[in-house]
């Protein structure tokens, strides 16, 4: 427990039977948190989850080269994260009710962490609108044109140096 007596997050690696847990933050968190990237447009908004369901969250967590984590509190999911092999952040998206309180920042952790433990000196990722000044407070610096990965052009390719496990 924390000082304000709320329990500290684990972060650990998603398993299928996790994946309509995983899929609802994941859509909770673009249609209610990134609104400055979609602008509550429903084709850009249809767009960006067409891929979110538990199906394919499933897939994920069985896909090679790919770690998919979830930040969890008494087995609530609180924050999604995705990492492959070569070090590229996929996703880091946290449930609505738990921003601001650490969540995110501790899953990126665990994510460059998993990244290190691959052998990798430096995480990329394309950030949206919403996160660019999250992923900039954590390191992160621009790395290139934006781009109009989230349906905008709202996507900022990012990277940040990091310590390699050997």
């Amino acid at each position: 427990m924390s000082a304000s007596g709320a329990a500290k997050p684990e972060v650990r690696d998603a398993a299928p039977e996790d994946a309509a847990a995983a899929c609802h933050v994941l859509r909770e968190s673009i249609a209610q948190l990134c609104v400055a990237d979609h602008g509550n447009d429903p084709v850009i908004l249809n767009a960006w989850l067409a891929n979110k369901t538990p199906e394919i969250v499933a897939e994920w967590t069985r896909q090679e080269g790919n770690s998919l984590l979830l930040a969890v509190e008494r087995d609530a999911v609180l924050a999604v994260g995705a990492v492959t092999d070569a070090g590229e952040i996929r996703l880091n998206y946290v449930a609505p009710n738990a921003r601001f309180r650490g969540v995110s920042r501790a899953l990126l952790r665990a994510l460059e962490a998993r990244a290190a433990d691959r052998g990798n000196r430096r995480c990329t990722l394309t950030s949206t609108e919403t996160a660019h000044r999250f992923y900039q407070s954590a390191g992160y610096i621009d790395d290139g044109a934006p781009t109009g990965k989230f349906g905008t052009a709202g996507g900022y390719p990012m990277s940040k140096e990091i310590v390699a496990k050997s």
